[in-house]
């Protein structure tokens, strides 16, 4: 399975603070945004990963990036000439993909909770989609799954303006290889855009489409406004200082799932020296776990 990671957009929501720089690069906290949607999908044991930006930003991309070998993982860029819609990720990747199952990710999404890499994981070889049902208070911001009283899914539709649920779908879908010839077939809907939910309506119809509500204690943030970009700070910070680990520190994530050793981890410590982020990566060296 391989990552998709859409990053493109104006981010005209957050001018003038993203007026000359991507939002995926502004922090959260201590890191940039960009690192958190990563970090879901080296959980979810994908290593390699296709970041998609606009033309303007890649630049920048590659220079906060690189190649990701720093983490143990392979990134490839790709360009979105125009917002077009979330489904136009899959046919600017298809031939990198090649028809190989795949996870995409909003680059705005953020996720965490206790056991949810091994949770992900389990989509690793998938036959249909599988996407997720996060219960919010402003459906209307998203697209939005609605459930029977058995809970079998009946429908699904992109921002209602009525709400039909509470129940908001996050930015993190799982497909298998069809995926990329059903987004050929989708037409743009009445904003102009091919729209992620279209393809899920598909493999609805076709009843290969599962759907999960996040495990217990897992937090979903869409830090697309000021003030949710804001308390995805809040709460970085505050679980940081009270546990001691960083989340989305995508150098321990690599060395803990074996795919970087102690002499590259130690590089990065070099290149951060006098940071507190250096002195992380250097405790867990000492550690040894």
């Amino acid at each position: 399975m391989k990552g998709i990671i859409l990053a493109g957009g104006s981010g005209s929501r957050l001018w003038p603070a993203t007026f000359g720089l991507n939002k995926q690069l502004l922090n959260v906290y201590d890191k940039p945004l960009i690192h958190y949607p990563i970090a879901t999908l080296m959980l979810a044991g994908i290593r390699d990963i296709c970041i998609i930006t606009t033309r303007e930003d890649q630049a920048i991309f590659r220079r906060a990036l690189g190649s990701g070998d720093q983490y143990g993982v392979h990134f490839e860029y790709f360009i979105q000439e125009q917002p077009n819609g979330l489904a136009e990720a899959f046919p600017i990747t298809e031939e990198y993909i090649q028809r190989n199952s795949c996870a995409l990710i909003l680059g705005d999404n953020i996720f965490h909770g206790s056991g949810l890499g091994r949770h992900l994981q389990n989509f690793a070889k998938i036959d249909g989609a599988q996407i997720f049902a996060y219960k919010v208070s402003d459906p209307e911001r998203y697209g939005v799954v609605s459930f029977d009283k058995k809970g079998k899914v009946i429908s699904l539709e992109e921002k209602p303006k009525e709400s039909i649920s509470n129940f908001a779908v996050p930015g993190l879908y799982f497909y298998d290889k069809e995926v990329f010839e059903i987004a050929r077939q989708i037409q743009p809907s009445s904003r102009g855009e091919v729209e992620i939910t279209s393809i899920n309506q598909y493999y609805l119809r076709k009843g290969k489409l599962q759907v999960s509500i996040l495990p217990s204690g897992t937090a979903w943030m869409d830090t697309g406004t000021f003030s949710s970009l804001h308390d995805a700070s809040s709460y970085v910070k505050a679980l940081q200082e009270r546990q001691g680990n960083k989340i989305a520190c995508l150098e321990e994530i690599g060395y803990r799932l074996g795919w970087i050793d102690n002499s590259t981890l130690m590089a990065t410590a070099v290149r951060y020296a006098g940071t507190e982020y250096a002195a992380y990566l250097e405790m867990i060296i000492e550690s040894g776990t």
